[in-house]
């Protein structure tokens, strides 16, 4: 029998995404209008969140037994709706072994518990068939990633992580274990000219990233990743939610663009 909460509403993807791939998504009765996976959510599920804010009203009308949010960020929302007496989860995780175990312990949540930790295992097999296929690259890559444009934000832990997974280095380790992006903020763009990325990967959150724009930056022709063309995008949806599409599409495009770049460095 079926255990766990029966009315969920997740403020943001990463729980809609997993629910779904455990085959639990008769649970959900609202999402976030954030959502893009899976796409057939947005179709079959009310949109009743941003990321900063929510229709609390809203909410409450669908009578709620769990809603599930993610970080500090999403506080607020989640006090209002324990004032009004809903249960609510707010996860934290800010890496790649937290995006597993985030995986598990959602599943657990909802009595899915066997089905969660096979899917978390096979999100781990791809990482580690990743990891192994970098580590034959010819060379590894300095890789700067950019969150967002105006201020430039560096990434946070779980995309560092995937970098060097993906075979790169980041530039600016130091900063990825900042959680909060007040904490990531660089205050010019001069750090990055001193740095000397191979690799400029950018994914503006809620907007195109613009290779062009980048590259024009005062000094920045300098940088090797601008003297090659080694400007990228990552499409947000894919890389900037601590879900399963930063482990598997996210992962992979960083991947694909690591690899490009270490071949034609290897021919010349």
């Amino acid at each position: 029998m079926s255990t766990g909460p029966r009315r969920i509403v997740c403020l943001t993807e990463e729980p809609t995404e997993v629910l779904y791939a455990l085959g639990e998504q008769d649970r959900i009765v609202g999402i976030s209008g954030f959502t893009v996976r899976p796409p057939r959510a947005r179709r079959e599920k009310p949109k009743v969140s941003a990321f900063t804010s929510a229709k609390i009203e809203a909410i409450l009308a669908l009578r709620p037994d769990f809603v599930v949010g993610f970080s500090d960020i999403q506080a607020d929302i989640a006090a209002e709706l324990v004032r009004r007496g809903v249960e609510v989860w707010i996860s934290n995780h800010r890496s790649v072994e937290g995006i597993l175990d985030y995986v598990r312990r959602l599943g657990a949540l909802v009595g899915a518990a066997a089905r969660a930790e096979a899917y978390a295992a096979g999100l781990a097999r791809g990482l580690d068939a990743t990891r192994a296929a970098s580590a034959r690259l010819p060379a590894r890559p300095k890789v700067y990633f950019e969150e967002w444009d105006a201020p430039m934000i560096t990434g946070i832990r779980w995309v560092s992580e995937l970098v060097a997974i993906a075979g790169g280095d980041d530039v600016f380790p130091e900063r990825a274990a900042e959680p909060l992006a007040k904490g990531r903020i660089l205050a010019s763009g001069e750090a990055v000219v001193e740095r000397a990325p191979d690799i400029i990967l950018g994914s503006w959150c809620g907007k195109r990233f613009r290779p062009e724009q980048v590259a024009a930056r005062p000094g920045w022709d300098a940088i090797p990743a601008v003297r090659d063309g080694e400007l990228h995008e990552v499409k947000s949806p894919l890389i900037l939610q601590p879900g399963p599409a930063a482990l598997t599409d996210g992962l992979a495009r960083i991947a694909q663009v690591v690899r490009d770049w270490a071949h034609r460095r290897a021919r010349g």
